[in-house]
C-alpha cells in the first residue's frame, strides 16, 4: 500500500465494534453487546453489497489472554472463553483477522520487575526459553501468547493484526525520546524483516499499526501522564525523531507551511509574590497540558519557578496568546525570550497549516500491506474505519 502525492492506494477496509471491550477494569459490563453488535452490522453490510469488502473485527487489549509463565502456555481469560470463541469463529467465518493491541511499554511501566532491555529489540540479558523457543523481547512473547490462545480455541492460524503498537516520548520514567525512537524503529525492523515469531516464523502480523500520529493534549491521563504523548509528530506535524520507515530511505517527514503564532511566551513574574500561585497553577494546567512537569517528565526538574513558567505558557499558547490569559492576577509576563531549558520545551502555538502541506508530507508514509505506515489514531471508543 502506498500514499502518495496524489493520494492513489489500494485498500481494504474494516470497521472495529468498540474497542477493547473485555478489559478486566471493565468487569464484564460489555461483554453481553459484542456478539449482538457484530451481528446487527453484518446484516446491515449484507444489506448494502458490502460484506465481501468490509471486514468486522473488534480490536482486544492484550490482558484478554494470559500465561502463567510462558507463550506456550498462553489461554483466554476463562470468564472470556465462550465469548472470545464465539468471536473468532466469527471472524474465521467472515475472513476477517483477529485485532490485538500490544504495548511492551505498559508491562514496563507497571512491573518494577520486569526487565527493561526484554521490552526492546536490541537483545536481551533475560531471554525467556519456552522448550525449544526462545524469545528476546516482549512483543514476540506477547504476540505468540495468543497464537497460543487461539490454537487452543482451534484457531491457531487465524491471521492476526497489530492494531495498537508504540512507545511514549514523554510524560513518565521510560518513556522519552530516545527510548521511542530505539522502540518504534525496532519494531520496524523487525516487521519488515519478515523473522516473525518463534511460534510464526517468517510470518510476522499481516499488518501493523503504530499508536500514535500525534500528541493528544486532552486525552485522559487516568492510566499516567504519558497517555498525551503517543505520537511519532509533535502537535504541530513536526517529527520527534529520524525513523526509518523499512522502505527503503524514506523516512518521517515533517509538515511543511506550518504557520506558528509570534515567538513569545508567557512566564512569571518572579519579583511578585507568588504565595497564591498554586491555585493559577491548577486552573492553567486544568485546561492546558502540563503532563511534561510531572515525575519522568522533560520538563520535572526545571524548578518552581520553571513549572509556574511552563503551566502558564501552555495556557496563554492554548488561548492564542491572548493578552489576558497571560496575566494571572499580575503574576505572568510575557517575554521574547524562549524560556526552554535543555530537553524541556517551551511552545508556541499553530495558527495554521496552509496550502498543499498535507499532501505533500503525506508522500512520506509509505507502508506494505504488512507494515501500515499510514499511521494513525485507529481506534476510539466506537465503530470506526481502518484503512490498510
Amino acid at each position: 500500500m502506498f500514499l502518495t502525492d496524489t493520494f492513489h492506494f489500494e485498500f481494504c477496509r474494516y470497521i472495529a465494534v468498540g474497542n477493547e471491550p473485555f478489559l478486566t477494569s471493565y468487569s464484564g459490563q460489555f461483554q453481553t453487546y459484542v456478539m449482538p453488535a457484530l451481528l446487527n452490522l453484518q446484516q446491515s453490510l449484507t444489506k448494502a453489497n458490502l460484506a465481501g469488502y468490509v471486514r468486522l473485527v473488534v480490536p482486544c487489549n492484550a490482558d484478554a489472554y494470559e500465561s502463567p509463565s510462558l507463550p506456550s502456555q498462553g489461554a483466554f481469560r476463562p470468564e472470556l472463553t465462550q465469548i472470545i470463541t464465539q468471536l473468532v469463529s466469527f471472524l474465521n467465518s467472515n475472513g476477517a483477522p483477529f485485532i490485538v493491541n500490544i504495548y511492551p511499554f505498559l508491562s514496563l511501566y507497571g512491573n518494577s520487575d520486569f526487565p527493561q532491555d526484554y521490552a526492546f529489540f536490541e537483545g536481551t540479558t533475560h531471554a525467556v526459553t519456552d522448550g525449544p523457543n526462545v524469545y528476546t523481547n516482549a512483543f514476540d512473547g506477547n504476540f505468540d501468547t495468543l497464537v497460543s490462545a487461539l490454537t487452543k480455541l482451534g484457531y491457531g492460524q487465524m491471521p492476526i493484526v497489530i492494531g495498537e503498537v508504540g512507545w511514549p516520548s514523554d510524560g513518565a520514567p521510560g518513556a522519552n525520546l530516545t527510548a521511542a525512537k530505539v522502540f518504534n524503529q525496532g519494531l520496524i525492523n523487525h516487521v519488515v524483516g519478515n523473522k516473525g515469531t518463534p511460534l510464526r516464523p517468517g510470518s510476522p502480523p499481516m499488518d501493523v499499526y503504530i499508536f500514535g500520529l500525534l500528541d493528544e493534549g486532552a486525552k485522559s491521563v487516568l492510566p499516567g501522564n504519558f497517555e498525551r504523548h503517543w505520537g511519532i509528530f509533535s502537535f504541530d506535524g513536526q517529527a520527534k525523531y529520524a525513523l526509518n520507515l523499512g522502505q527503503g530511505n524514506k523516512n518521517l517527514k515533517n509538515a511543511e507551511n506550518v504557520e506558528y503564532l509570534p515567538s513569545r511566551w508567557c512566564v512569571v513574574d518572579s519579583s511578585k509574590d507568588l504565595t497564591n500561585v498554586a491555585n493559577h497553577m491548577r486552573i492553567a494546567c486544568s485546561v492546558a497540558d502540563c503532563t511534561t512537569l510531572n515525575y519522568g517528565g522533560s520538563c520535572n526538574e526545571i524548578g518552581v519557578k520553571g513549572n509556574i513558567s511552563y503551566a502558564f505558557n501552555s495556557f496563554y499558547q492554548l488561548k492564542m496568546q491572548d493578552e489576558r490569559s497571560c496575566d494571572f492576577d499580575g503574576l505572568g509576563m510575557v517575554t521574547f525570550l524562549d524560556p526552554s531549558v535543555g530537553e524541556c520545551r517551551f511552545l508556541v502555538g499553530v495558527t495554521e497549516t496552509k496550502g498543499s502541506s498535507s499532501s505533500k508530507s503525506s508522500s512520506s508514509f509509505i507502508g506494505s500491506r504488512r507494515w501500515m505506515i499510514s499511521i494513525t489514531v485507529l481506534f476510539i471508543w466506537a465503530v470506526q474505519l481502518f484503512m490498510m
